[in-house]
């Protein structure tokens, strides 16, 4: 098959406000995220909240109003900040990592691997951010779940990492993404690979027999398996068959079908 010139396949444009640049770029200089960038598939550009401070301290947090613990960081390096970013009049998404903001999933993942603006992550730090950033300078609240950080970075990189593998040719194979947990509503099959047995552990004989269609029987079988013993709040919103239904049928009515998977593995 001939493949597809890399100028043929969309790219996605991220920003970022830290007071880290170093946290954000190592992750990004590694792996399948560097290959991505040199590709051209991913731009990731990293900005020093600090260079947007106006005292010589390069400050940009300061005590609460009305008292309490930790530091508040401030309004004004951010909002400069932010402006300086949009000055090149590219139309950009504003996201602040927040526990307060949405969950993040795959498909907000799916959602915002479309996404046509350039996506701009506001990173907090202290105890939070002046409330007004997020009235005059925010579009989005995103959460990557229910805890607590020490701040924002790294958030926005679970979801740049997350984001960027569904961008085609950043994996070096496409159908990875196609068949990982969550991307069908349910999670992901177990996986084996050479030796076909070590210590007495076995490789499932069907995976060896070179029979396709019974191997992605199996596959999603077990895939349904592992949801229903581990995720089962994931079935009630996945797209399921009559077939799914009826290898769940048969999964609850065994008695030990929903332990079969911990044994197997």
């Amino acid at each position: 098959m001939e493949e597809t010139p890399l100028a043929l396949y969309m790219s996605i444009g991220f920003d970022i406000i830290t007071i880290f640049p170093g946290m954000v770029s190592a992750y990004i200089g590694e792996s399948i995220l560097k290959r991505a960038v040199q590709k051209g598939l991913l731009d990731v550009k990293v900005y020093n909240l600090r260079d947007h401070a106006t005292d010589k301290h390069r400050t940009v947090d300061d005590y609460p109003y009305g008292g309490g613990s930790g530091m508040v960081m401030k309004i004004e390096p951010l909002y400069t900040a932010v402006q300086a970013i949009k000055a090149d009049g590219l139309e950009r998404l504003t996201v602040m990592l927040s526990p307060q903001g949405r969950r993040y999933d795959q498909a907000a993942a799916e959602s915002l691997s479309q996404e046509k603006r350039r996506i701009l992550f506001i990173c907090g730090r202290y105890e939070g951010i002046d409330e007004r950033v997020k009235e005059s300078l925010v579009d989005d609240e995103v959460s990557i779940g229910d805890y607590v950080l020490t701040g924002g970075e790294l958030g926005a990189l679970v979801i740049i990492d997350s984001v960027a593998r569904l961008i085609p040719g950043v994996l070096g194979d496409e159908e990875s993404a196609k068949e990982e947990s969550f991307t069908w509503g349910i999670l992901d099959y177990p996986h084996y690979t050479r030796p076909p047995e070590f210590m007495g552990m076995r490789v499932p004989e069907v995976l060896l027999s070179g029979n396709h269609k019974d191997i992605a029987d199996y596959r999603r079988k077990e895939a349904l398996r592992r949801t229903l013993q581990k995720r089962p709040d994931l079935l009630g919103k996945a797209a399921l068959s009559k077939r799914d239904y009826d290898i769940l049928n048969e999964l609850c009515s065994s008695k030990t079908g929903i332990n079969d998977a911990e044994e197997e593995g």
